[in-house]
């Protein structure tokens, strides 16, 4: 299901806004931003392409920015340890409160990735932040 060169992302970031509890559009944005970011830093290669062919450009490019030249992934990772680096990234310091924009944006994600590359992201991600991709 790819999306392509969507330019209008508009609504993708006022859901966020909403369900994230969020203020403004481009509160929205760096949020989803620092999500893509810190997702990217916890896929496998093979799945964060898959993830971001289905996305839009934007939001593709975004998840394939993020590089670290001597990374290893921490498969197990703690939702509280992901929600911190993603608070951080967004440029806020509240780990309780980015389990709802980064939920918000994990369901958009969903979304545009359809069931079969979910599921590859569940699989690839450590057992608790699955678990949190899973709940939005």
């Amino acid at each position: 299901m790819t999306q392509g060169n969507v330019a209008d992302l508009s609504g993708y970031y006022e859901t966020i806004m909403s369900n994230g509890h969020l203020l403004k559009l481009s509160i929205a944005e760096a949020w989803s931003e620092a999500v893509l970011r810190t997702l990217a830093l916890n896929l496998d290669r093979q799945t964060k392409n898959k993830l971001a062919g289905a996305l839009p450009d934007t939001l593709g490019s975004q998840l394939k920015r993020a590089f670290w030249l001597l990374h290893f992934r921490n498969k197990t990772q703690t939702a509280r340890e992901f929600l911190n680096q993603v608070a951080r990234r967004s440029g806020n310091s509240d780990t309780d409160f980015a389990r709802l924009p980064t939920q918000a944006v994990f369901h958009e994600l969903k979304t545009f990735a359809g069931e079969d590359i979910a599921a590859d992201v569940a699989d690839t991600l450590s057992p608790e932040v699955s678990e949190l991709w899973q709940q939005a």
